[in-house]
């Protein structure tokens, strides 16, 4: 059986009420949490982006069964992968080891701001496999130095390691990253209801794994008003990931989303308050055997959003 996730859109929330928002996401019965770890948001009209791992420290402490993970965290440019395994050690050990990590080799959106170069798919792939690698070293609590191509760590420990191996995730779009992630991986997260992904990463890596994919979904009173709120807050989705991981800032976005219009997105995401339309779209990835289906609500009306997945989409879905 799959199990729901809910999206927290640090890009269209502030930090107080992505708390809230999953608060109210374990009471309604989600399975778990995944939070999107961006410096910027990718439009003007969402207008938010918190750090994330401030976030799920609160989240860590306020929840009590909801599972949380990434969605996704680039741990090669912005952060240095020394920090990320000890965030994450730190979310495993506050959440009861309810956490677990998802990584990408991210988007020039986020990952520019430092001053650093940005490099080509390759590199960050090879850079990515690097972070995997001394995550998973420091994971074990001993002294540890590394000397990669990329990355290097001096005599470092972590004394609040976790309790239990933290599953780690690997998004995914072709071969290439498919086959890091069944060589670095626990699992993948991908963006398309794509069951080829999954047969691959099960030959290639010759395991099963988690299999994480996002569906979204613009409910809304009405099909229009779901339109509408999918264009303002979602347009970026209209292009592939060969795009939206080179465009620069959020004027870049504005400026390729010109001339999205909302009719353009009626293929990609549902809208409305029709539960047939938005369960059809989750049924493609179940279809394809995706076992963790995040549901992405864009719109402020988060409560109305969780309100309807609980009361029209689960009762159908499970």
């Amino acid at each position: 059986m799959a199990l729901f996730g809910y999206k927290l859109m640090t890009e269209e929330h502030g930090p107080k009420a992505l708390v809230e928002n999953t608060l109210a996401a374990e009471k309604a019965g989600f399975d778990f949490v995944s939070i999107s770890d961006h410096f910027h948001p990718w439009l003007e009209s969402q207008g938010h982006s918190p750090f994330a791992w401030s976030v799920l420290g609160a989240i860590a402490h306020a929840t009590s069964r909801i599972d949380i993970t990434t969605g996704l965290t680039c741990p090669i440019i912005r952060y240095h992968p020394a920090l990320v395994a000890q965030a994450a050690a730190t979310i495993a050990i506050m959440s009861d080891n309810r956490f677990s990590l998802s990584l990408g080799a991210g988007e020039r959106l986020n990952e520019h701001v430092t001053g650093a170069a940005w490099p080509s798919t390759p590199v960050r792939h090879e850079m990515l496999a690097e972070a995997i690698d001394m995550m998973r070293l420091l994971w074990d609590g001993r002294l540890h130095s590394f000397e990669g191509q990329f990355f290097d760590l001096d005599h470092a420990q972590l004394y609040d390691a976790p309790q239990e191996p933290i599953t780690v995730t690997v998004g995914v779009s072709g071969l290439k990253s498919v086959g890091l992630a069944a060589e670095k991986a626990d699992g993948i997260m991908a963006t398309a209801p794509d069951a080829d992904l999954i047969t691959q990463f099960s030959e290639k890596s010759g395991r099963s794994g988690p299999a994480y994919g996002e569906a979204a979904l613009a409910w809304a009173p009405t099909e229009e008003e779901g339109r509408r709120i999918a264009h303002e807050r979602f347009r970026f989705s209209a292009f592939e990931w060969a795009v939206n991981s080179e465009l620069r800032d959020v004027q870049g976005f504005e400026a390729a989303t010109k001339y999205v219009r909302p009719e353009d997105l009626a293929d990609s995401i549902p809208a409305g308050p029709d539960p047939e339309v938005h369960l059809a779209a989750i049924r493609k990835w179940i279809d394809a055997g995706f076992d963790h289906v995040v549901l992405v609500g864009p719109g402020d009306d988060q409560a109305g959003f969780i309100r309807f997945c609980e009361t029209e989409l689960f009762p159908r879905l499970r």
